[in-house]
């Protein structure tokens, strides 16, 4: 099997890509430098905002500039995209229209990972623009997975959390983490999914347990495996690996 070259777009934030390029080194079984999966990091930090694009209506600033971003990865010989967004994945649709190298939606892999859980109800912490686009509603519920989002009290200190903290070069504070995740525990979710790449960060510098499915940590595995390149070996899905 040829192996291939990802392609990543990047910027939203920056902390995000870097940990994301650093899963991508984790999770390959690699010896060498030459045993490692190439990667063309488009580091766009002008994206303009998702979320508020997906809520004022406006979606053509945001589909435009990632499908020059995805056509600039094209030329130079990508052969698989990774956009290293939740949000962004509601104006994937239009975008993979217009190209011809896949790209590796990040939505329908995580859904797909709670399903081989075997997981039958899931909390979903992300952006308001993720939570009312339904993004994960959608892929969970049809895997037969109920989608729980928190409370508009809990939700709007998640996006502080994100916003004012993360974005902002801060590790997050666990008092705003805390209240949607007391909520949906409290709830009967089975598993909760961390469904924005900025509580990625926030579980590296808090390390969260197994009962957090990581959206960018299945992406990156995804990844590997549709490059052509070998995975370690993992202790749980949207874990650490051994």
């Amino acid at each position: 099997m040829e192996k291939g070259k990802l392609g990543v777009i990047g910027g939203m934030g920056p902390q995000a890509t870097i940990q994301f390029c650093q899963r991508i080194v984790d999770l390959t079984a690699a010896c060498s430098d030459q045993e490692h999966l190439p990667m063309l990091v488009l580091n766009d930090t002008q994206m303009p905002d998702r979320t508020a694009a997906l809520l004022s209506g406006d979606r053509t600033g945001v589909e435009q500039r990632l499908l020059v971003d995805a056509r600039l990865l094209e030329e130079w010989g990508a052969t698989a995209i990774a956009v290293i967004c939740n949000t962004a994945h509601a104006f994937l649709p239009e975008v993979q229209k217009e190209l011809k190298t896949p790209v590796i939606h990040m939505v329908e892999e995580t859904a797909q990972a709670l399903k081989a859980l075997g997981c039958g109800r899931a909390g979903i912490l992300g952006t308001d623009g993720t939570l009312q686009t339904g993004l994960y509603h959608a892929a969970l519920e049809k895997r037969g997975i109920q989608a729980l989002s928190p409370s508009s009290a809990a939700q709007k200190e998640i996006m502080g959390l994100i916003y004012d903290e993360i974005k902002g070069g801060l590790p997050g504070s666990e008092e705003r983490f805390a209240p949607a995740d007391r909520e949906l525990r409290s709830r009967g979710c089975e598993r909760i999914i961390l469904a924005c790449t900025e509580l990625s960060t926030y579980r590296d510098w808090h390390r969260l347990d197994g009962f957090y499915v990581d959206a960018m940590d299945v992406l990156a595995r995804r990844c590997v495996e549709v490059c052509g390149y070998p995975l370690r070996e993992c202790t749980s899905q949207g874990g650490a690996c051994s």
